[in-house]
């Protein structure tokens, strides 16, 4: 297959993407969880390879299948691959109590591969919904809840990696910024994104900061691992708290493919939302019958490859290359010579792609509705970074508090102006949330009173099943945000008997200043 320039910049950016998981993935697994190569490098890594080369695969054709219809050749396929926040909840809030504790890793595995095949299954039945979603919703919330993802896990986060290693970091920011911000052709055509990486890796291997790693390299074929899967189903669904965190984590998880789909039709490609929800449910299913531990999705980024100038074949290659990489154990390899570092500038590249496009692919009106839908994801980075230092300060210093959940804590940090409280709440189902406010503000600019009263009372409805602003799914009838958010509907249906008449019908934009 024979890739453009923009389709290796685009294969580079992706691969970077899936690879930076599949390291931590690795990492977390050995050194924390204490698994055994033959779990990780046998089992695991092949079945997210199954995933991978299933989603890829589809959304390659997918793309081809469009630029017929359509008679036009600047389609880019949806990027694929396992989902980031979706992994850190499920290495650290499925796998990580059961590895706390039963001490064994293999249980830890069999459980995190169970709770992946029930999340495929919640991910296939939000498609029966989801175009239903997408339809009501305005673009200003979609876009905006996605920015915010984009800003503060895809940009910001990857931006302090650079900075804690700026000799690898820096060359490789500055080559991203040459060849993909400014465009610039580089020297004998070389994509930016494989410049900057092979850049990274070199300097790496000269200060000592990379090595050869071997371990992991050999033949994996993936097998069906059903008695693994039928063990892990019968501890998952005895924890009935792992369940409650599951659920509304897969919510997340469809309607950020939603979302994304969103995306890429505001650049120019319009998807089935619904034949997308499924083949992400079915390649996290797949995956899981062969030993993945973690769902897939429809990744961020789509504009992003678009403005790179990516057609089909770049998720195609970035399937078969990791496909084969977890076949033939090289993913240690690359884990070993590839510093975060290097690939970081490419998310930080795609991340600011993403909350420009939402601000420049919505009415200039919704500018404070996308801005509005930004916010619940600033604080989701705030308090899991608060949680993180504090098991860290923790795990060396007897009697810290572990979690934000300590009162003393709270106290002790509202009175230093961290308003723990309203930042956790917003934290919990920040992509909804974020969706929610982005659309209603985006309803009340264009004087739709009842949709943005509608929103509210969704809001009012996923409040009270936690869904949204809760750590656990549980009924909460008398909850202060619940009642907050009825009397936001009732304010909103109030103003739409107000002004029935009275200065343009429900659409219109309000009159700018």
């Amino acid at each position: 297959m024979r890739l453009s320039r923009g389709e290796w910049n685009a294969f580079w950016a992706l691969l970077a993407d899936n690879l930076a998981n599949m390291i931590i993935i690795t990492a977390v697994c050995r050194g924390v969880f204490g698994m055994s190569g033959e779990i990780v490098f046998g089992r695991l890594l092949p079945g997210l390879g199954v995933a991978l080369i299933l989603g890829l695969g589809y959304y390659a054709w997918a793309a081809r299948r469009l630029a017929r219809r359509e008679g036009r050749m600047d389609v880019t396929a949806l990027p694929y691959g396992i989902s980031t926040p979706v992994m850190f909840v499920y290495l650290f809030g499925v796998m990580g109590p059961i590895h706390a504790a039963s001490g064994d890793p293999l249980l830890t595995w069999r459980v995190g591969v169970a709770a992946a095949f029930v999340g495929g299954l919640i991910e296939i039945a939000g498609s029966a919904i989801g175009p239903t979603i997408k339809r009501l919703t305005p673009r200003a919330g979609m876009l905006g809840t996605l920015a915010g993802i984009a800003l503060v896990w895809i940009a910001a986060v990857p931006l302090a990696r650079i900075f804690s290693e700026p000799l690898i970091g820096f060359p490789a920011l500055i080559i991203i910024l040459v060849g993909l911000v400014a465009r610039q052709r580089l020297p004998f055509g070389v994509p930016a994104g494989l410049a900057a990486v092979v850049t990274g890796a070199v300097i790496a291997l000269g200060t000592g900061r990379a090595e050869f790693d071997l371990t992991g390299v050999g033949l994996h074929w993936p097998i069906p691992v059903l008695a693994d899967l039928i063990e892990g189903l019968r501890v998952l669904l005895s924890r009935p708290d792992l369940l409650a965190l599951i659920v509304p984590v897969e919510i997340y998880n469809f309607m950020e493919t939603m979302n994304n789909v969103e995306s890429a039709e505001a650049a120019g490609d319009s998807y089935n939302v619904r034949a997308c929800q499924v083949v992400d449910g079915l390649g996290t299913l797949c995956g899981a019958l062969f030993g993945a531990a973690f769902p897939t999705t429809v990744y961020i980024g789509h504009p992003g490859y678009k403005r790179m100038g990516a057609g089909a074949g770049y998720a195609l290659m970035v399937g078969v290359v990791l496909s084969v990489s977890a076949l033939l154990g090289l993913l240690g390899v690359l884990r070993s010579l590839v510093p975060v570092a290097a690939v970081a500038p490419m998310l930080v590249y795609v991340g600011l792609v993403i909350v420009a496009q939402a601000f420049t692919a919505t009415p200039s009106r919704h500018a404070w509705a996308v801005g509005i839908a930004l916010l619940p994801h600033v604080s989701d980075l705030l308090v899991k970074k608060w949680g993180a230092l504090l098991q860290a300060i923790g795990s060396v210093v007897q009697g810290v508090p572990e979690s934000l959940s300590d009162p003393a804590l709270v106290s002790a940090m509202l009175a230093q102006g961290a308003v723990v409280g309203g930042h956790s709440v917003l934290s919990a189902g920040a992509i909804l949330s974020g969706l929610i406010w982005g659309a209603a503000a985006a309803a009340l600019i264009d004087r739709c009173f009842r949709v943005a009263a509608a929103f509210f009372l969704a809001a009012a409805l996923l409040t009270v099943f936690g869904i949204i602003h809760a750590a656990h799914v549980s009924v909460t009838l008398h909850s202060p945000l619940a009642a907050g958010y009825l009397l936001a509907a009732i304010i909103c249906l109030g103003l739409a008997a107000l002004y029935r008449g009275r200065g343009g019908l429900p659409g219109q934009p309000a009159t700018q200043a």
